[in-house]
């Protein structure tokens, strides 16, 4: 019987065969230090630049946005009492109006069940930032509130929008003060610094030229680079440290004093944490199995793989990140990648590696 090949292993055979220019993987359990880690390939590979991968690389993180900086702005809300899951949308964003919107509630816009589109192509008819959150704001549903689930970018728009609308300051600098602070995430931001730009990796060429420290996401990037689907930049440490506190099993050892309400300890910070980990959509069309912005095992993203606990939960984003936990076990996982950087021809390869790599570290932490 051949050797099940490890998680390092899996990802070197993936540089070498193309089907990401490089990856740098993090995994653990119950403290943010990794138990895994490995490294392999480029930063950046084309024509007259080559770039090693490092430990240390930042990423365009694109739909890991929805969960790292997004979903725990709107819980950190939540826990001070100054947004109701359970509430409309339009109490607190009156702009988001139209047929129907009036049903729309904060926690089915975290679901996906709002009933809103899952994206729409904004960047190609509209250029002023101001013009397209009008455009997000006013999009008409597609579904009743409530009956369907549909991964939407359109939704976690629309509530980057609601945070900033309650919080009184830009997102990018709520999140900073309500996540990437109270955790030590020191190298995590929307619009990262030209100083960056030697240690981004690369995205999709545009024009024959890779994006670098510029958000690949086309609506994120008109909207000025800061949007509630898209736009963080961050490394696998910083990603450790955020996954940690969702993973917590009890023991010590993860980011403690100033962590954000919603992963502290306590009943109510208790209560949001395990609130946002719950399956909430089953019976739903649309084979969705979610929690607040996490992906739950059974989902039909689920990037998590074989052997990984029933009680996990994890995201992906479209430049080649995934970030997976379990409560449970304490067990985390950060591999990051920049796979768009080969073009948009290997999606269906990476979600293979995810669920391999997945895999292969829940059987070497695990067993």
């Amino acid at each position: 019987m051949a050797e099940t090949a490890t998680a390092a292993e899996l990802i070197d055979r993936a540089v070498e065969a193309g089907v990401v220019p490089g990856a740098v993987l993090a995994a653990g359990r119950g403290q943010p230090e990794p138990l895994l880690q490995h490294v392999a390939g480029d930063a950046q590979r084309d024509a007259d630049t080559r770039r090693p991968m490092t430990a240390g690389t930042v990423f365009d993180l694109a739909s890991l946005t929805k969960v790292v900086a997004t979903l725990p702005a709107l819980l950190h809300l939540a826990g001070r009492g100054e947004v109701g899951l359970d509430e409309p949308a339009c109490r607190y964003l009156p702009a988001f109006a139209g047929p129907g919107k009036d049903r729309v509630t904060v926690r089915q816009l975290l679901l996906h069940t709002s009933g809103l589109p899952d994206g729409r192509k904004y960047y190609r008819r509209l250029t002023d930032p101001a013009e397209i959150r009008a455009a997000v704001l006013a999009e008409p549903l597609v579904a009743p509130p409530g009956e369907v689930f549909c991964y939407s970018d359109v939704g976690f728009i629309t509530l980057g929008e609601l945070a900033v609308a309650v919080a009184g300051c830009g997102l990018d600098e709520f999140v900073q003060e309500v996540v990437c602070a109270p955790l030590g995430m020191t190298t995590s931001r929307y619009l990262p610094p030209a100083r960056w730009a030697g240690r981004i990796a690369a995205t999709e060429p545009v024009r024959g030229r890779a994006k670098v420290g510029v958000v690949h996401d086309e609506n994120t990037e008109a909207m000025g680079g800061v949007a509630g689907h898209a736009g963080l930049f961050g490394t696998a440490a910083d990603l450790a440290r955020y996954a940690c506190a969702w993973a917590r099993d009890g023991r010590p050892g993860c980011p403690g004093d100033g962590r954000p309400a919603w992963a502290g300890d306590g009943a109510l910070a208790g209560g949001l944490r395990a609130e946002a980990l719950r399956c909430q959509t089953d019976g739903l069309a649309g084979n969705g199995r979610r929690g607040l912005g996490w992906g739950l095992r059974g989902d039909v993203w689920d990037n998590m793989g074989d052997g990984w606990p029933a009680s996990g939960a994890g995201h992906t984003g479209f430049t080649g990140t995934s970030l997976s936990v379990d409560p449970v076990t304490g067990l985390w996982a950060v591999l990051l990648t920049n796979a768009v950087h080969f073009g948009r021809g290997l999606v269906n390869s990476v979600v293979r590696l995810r669920k391999q790599v997945h895999a292969a570290v829940a059987a070497e932490l695990l067993s």
